[in-house]
């Protein structure tokens, strides 16, 4: 029978809660981005107006083309450095806490995307909640992403939750 496990909060987890990332910058956001990415998300219909047609959107609130809330700037970023898969291989068991779960996220939204914004991201580990339940000793884990634009306007905050049994 394996080893009960006191706690499932690493160390590291202690050192890094709090602490922000190293910040990533996206490409500036043209407005094809904005209208293809409309295009794609309201697929089979027309995206609303206010996505691609300047002259429509100048007469709304918004005073020009802004993105959809869901816009991601970074859908095509450029890989930088070694990828490695990430999670358990085929025929492995992974050891207590190993078993991640995305637990699902929560965004809140700030100002509208516009053509031309670059989105800086920034994340950090935000807190955890231990919990034992029917599977045993179980690690929330609750990290947090903020997007700014250029202007230092907070964009997007988004918190994801993983769960690790």
């Amino acid at each position: 029978m394996p080893e009960a496990v006191e706690t499932l909060v690493t160390e590291d987890m202690h050192r890094q809660k709090g602490v922000w990332g190293e910040a990533r910058s996206s490409y500036p956001i043209s407005e094809s981005d904005i209208r293809k990415w409309a295009i794609g998300v309201y697929w089979p219909e027309t995206p609303p107006r206010l996505y691609w047609d300047e002259e429509y959107a100048k007469g709304t609130r918004f005073g020009g083309i802004v993105a959809p809330e869901d816009f991601n700037p970074f859908a095509w970023a450029v890989p930088k450095g070694e990828f490695r898969a990430a999670g358990a291989l085929p025929g492995q068991t992974p050891a207590k806490g190993q078993n991640i779960l995305n637990g699902g996220q929560v965004d809140t939204y700030g100002v509208r995307m516009r053509p031309g914004d670059v989105i800086t991201a920034r994340s950090r580990l935000s807190h955890w909640e231990e919990r034992v339940g029917r599977n045993g000793l179980t690690l929330y884990v609750f990290n947090e992403t903020e997007w700014r634009n250029q202007k230092g306007e907070l964009v997007k905050t988004r918190i994801s939750t993983g769960i690790r049994s």
